[in-house]
C-alpha cells in the first residue's frame, strides 16, 4: 500500500521538524555553510555599525544577506494575526515574517543536493534563491528552508558548444549565482554578448531564463529562453542531471519559459553568445502638465512604435507621476515619461533620423516639454548596471499587448493610459518594447514560452507601491489594486485572454495557469508530476501551486 503524502510541511513545533542535532549534522556535511536566516532589518540591527541608507537601498548589498529581498514587502507576513513584520522603524520588535528559518549558502552542486535531500526527507517547505530580484516573492517563504545559489560563480566559454555531439556555436556556461553585471563583464572580455536585461543582480541561470527572460536585445536575438542550450539541475530526488534537446528534453522544454522555481535547483545554464557590438542609446524625457496630455503622448508613441522595427531596437518607455524613473528630480504629480532605446549597429545620425518623426509629432501635444540625448557605446557597457536602487514595498501587474492593438487601434493606448491614471489609481506604467522581431520569428522554437509572447508588441507593467509603516488595510489595498481596478482597464489593450510575463506579474493572478502559461499548462503539469511528484518545488503562481495553500505549507 502506497504511503500518502503528508498534508502539510513540517514547521517548528511539529514532531517531524529537524532537531538541533540533525541541523548540526547537516552543517557538518556542508563544511559550515548552513546559516540561520534573518530579515534584512534584523541583520542590520545585529551589526555594530548598522546599515547605511546606501546599503539599505542597494541590490548588490542585499544580495549578500541570505534573508533579504529587493522588495522588502516579500520579507513581511501581512496576513498573520498579528502581522509578522520586520520594518526599519521597529528593529527591536523584529519578527521572522516570510523569511526562511535556515539556509544553505551553496558553493557546489553537492551542497545543493544535500539541501534538497534534507528538505525532502524532513518534509520541509523549500525556498530557492539566486538573488533577491523577485517581483512575486517566490524565492522566500514563511517557515521555510532556503537554498541560496548566490555563491555559484563558475563560468566557462566555448567556441562551439556541443549538444548530443552536434556543435551549437559559441556559448557561455554560467553558474546560478552569476548576476547580469558580471555576465556582461565576462562576455565583453571575450568579445561576446549574451541576451540579458538591464538590472544588475538578475541571475540569468536562475528565475530569469525559467520565466523566459526578456531583453532590449530580444528583438534582435530573441528571448533568453530561446538562446538557452543546456541546463544542469538538481532534481527533487537529489540527482544532478543535464537537460538539453537530447537529454531530459521534456524538462529542458519546461524550464525555458515554464516558470521559475517549479522544477529543481539550477546549477548552471549555457547560453548562446554573439559578437559584441556598439549601440546607440537614446534617452528621451517627456513631461506634461496633466495626465490627459500624457495620455496623448502615449497615443503618439503607439502610432510610431513600429518605426524602429527594421533596426531591431529594444525600448523601455516608463511613465511615472511619482518621480520614480528620473532620480526623484520630478516634483510629485508631474507626469513624466522616460524613453530609453537601444539601437544596435547604427550611427547617432541614423538614430536621430529614425526618432525624428516621433519627436516632431509628440511636440505637437499641448503642454509637452522634452529633453533628448544619445550616446554611442559598447552594448555590454550599455546594458551593464553596477547596482540597482531597491528596498521599497511594491507589487506588479502586467499583460502582453498584441502587435495588432498598435496596428489597428493606437488611439486606444492613450485612452487606456488616461483611464489608468485618472480612474485606476495608477502612478507608474512601465512599457517594454522587448517583443516582435526575433521573438516573433522564434515561434517555432520548441520551449514553454507562452505563445502570447510571439504575437506581442509590448510587455506592459503597472507598479503599485506603499511606504513602510502603512496599515495592513493599505497594504492589502495595494496588493489587490491591479486585479480589482487596473486589469479590467488594461485588458482593453491586451484582450481578455492575453498572457503575462510570469517574472513580472501579479502573484495574486486568479487564473495564473492560463495567464502565465496558456495552452502549455497541461503539458507543464505532466512534466512537473514526472520530475517532482511530491511538489517539493512550489512557488506563488508556479506550476502545481493550485494544489497548495498560498504560503505553500499545506495541500488544499
Amino acid at each position: 500500500m502506497q504511503q500518502r503524502e503528508p498534508k502539510c510541511r513540517n514547521i517548528p513545533g511539529n514532531s517531524g521538524f529537524p532537531n538541533a542535532v540533525q541541523w548540526a549534522t547537516l552543517n557538518a556535511t556542508l563544511s559550515g555553510r548552513l546559516v540561520k536566516v534573518v530579515p534584512f532589518v534584523e541583520f542590520c540591527a545585529s551589526k555594530a555599525e548598522g546599515c547605511s541608507a546606501q546599503q539599505f537601498f542597494s541590490s548588490v548589498f542585499r544580495d549578500e544577506v541570505p534573508g533579504a529581498m529587493n522588495q522588502v514587502n516579500w520579507e513581511q507576513d501581512f496576513d498573520s494575526q498579528p502581522p509578522s513584520l520586520c520594518e526599519p522603524e521597529s528593529p527591536s520588535t523584529c519578527n521572522q515574517g516570510d523569511v526562511p528559518l535556515f539556509g544553505i549558502l551553496a558553493e557546489t552542486a553537492r551542497d545543493i543536493q544535500a539541501g534538497v535531500n534534507f528538505a525532502r526527507v524532513h518534509n520541509l517547505r523549500l525556498a530557492v534563491k539566486a538573488s533577491g530580484h523577485d517581483y512575486l516573492g517566490r524565492s522566500t517563504a514563511k517557515n521555510s528552508f532556503l537554498i541560496s545559489t548566490h555563491k555559484m560563480q563558475d563560468s566557462t566559454f566555448s567556441d562551439n558548444f556541443l549538444v548530443g555531439g552536434k556543435g551549437q556555436g559559441p556559448a557561455v556556461t554560467l553558474g546560478s549565482g552569476i548576476p547580469l553585471s558580471k555576465m556582461y563583464s565576462l562576455t565583453k572580455a571575450q568579445g561576446k554578448i549574451a541576451v540579458g536585461g538591464t538590472a544588475s543582480t538578475v541571475v540569468p541561470a536562475g528565475g530569469y531564463v525559467q520565466g523566459g527572460g526578456h531583453s532590449a536585445l530580444a528583438p534582435m536575438f530573441g528571448l533568453a529562453a530561446d538562446n538557452c542550450l543546456e541546463l544542469e539541475i538538481v532534481l527533487a530526488d537529489g540527482t544532478l542531471v543535464t537537460a538539453n534537446s537530447v537529454q531530459n528534453s521534456d524538462l529542458f522544454w519546461a524550464m525555458r519559459g515554464g516558470g521559475a522555481g517549479s522544477w529543481g535547483v539550477i546549477v548552471s545554464a549555457t547560453f548562446r553568445t554573439f559578437p559584441t557590438f556598439d549601440a546607440v542609446i537614446s534617452s528621451i524625457t517627456i513631461k506634461t502638465n496633466t495626465t490627459d496630455q500624457m495620455a496623448q503622448v502615449a497615443t503618439v508613441h503607439a502610432r510610431h512604435i513600429f518605426d524602429w522595427d527594421a533596426l531591431r531596437a529594444g525600448q523601455y518607455f516608463y511613465l511615472s507621476t511619482q518621480g520614480l524613473f528620473d532620480g526623484g528630480n520630478t516634483s510629485l504629480g508631474v507626469p513624466t515619461m522616460t524613453i530609453t532605446t537601444y539601437f544596435p549597429n547604427i550611427t547617432i545620425e541614423q538614430t536621430a533620423a529614425s526618432l525624428q518623426p516621433f519627436l516632431d509629432d509628440v511636440q505637437k501635444v499641448p503642454g509637452v516639454t522634452l529633453a533628448q540625448f544619445s550616446r554611442q557605446a559598447n552594448i555590454n557597457d550599455s546594458l551593464f548596471s553596477a547596482d540597482d536602487s531597491v528596498g521599497i514595498n511594491l507589487v506588479l501587474g502586467s499583460r502582453l499587448v498584441p502587435a495588432t492593438t498598435y496596428k489597428h487601434h493606437p488611439e486606444s493606448v492613450g485612452q487606456v493610459y488616461a483611464q489608468l491614471l485618472n480612474e485606476g489609481g495608477a502612478a507608474n506604467i512601465l512599457g517594454n518594447l522587448v517583443a516582435g522581431g526575433k521573438v516573433s520569428e522564434n515561434a517555432n522554437v520548441s520551449n514553454a514560452i507562452i505563445p502570447a509572447w510571439r504575437t506581442a508588441k509590448t510587455h506592459m507593467i503597472l507598479v503599485n507601491a506603499w511606504v513602510d509603516g502603512a496599515s495592513v488595510q493599505e497594504v492589502h489595498g495595494n496588493q489587490t489594486l491591479f486585479m480589482r481596478k487596473q486589469l479590467p482597464i488594461l485588458e482593453r489593450l491586451s484582450g481578455n485572454d492575453a498572457g503575462a510575463y510570469s517574472n513580472e506579474a501579479d502573484s495574486l493572478e486568479v487564473n495564473f495557469q492560463s495567464t502565465f502559461f496558456g495552452p502549455n499548462y497541461p503539458k507543464l503539469s505532466a512534466i512537473k508530476s514526472k520530475f517532482d511528484p511530491t511538489d517539493l518545488f512550489i512557488v506563488k503562481g508556479g506550476v502545481g501551486s493550485e494544489r497548495w495553500s498560498s504560503d505553500g505549507l499545506c495541500r488544499v
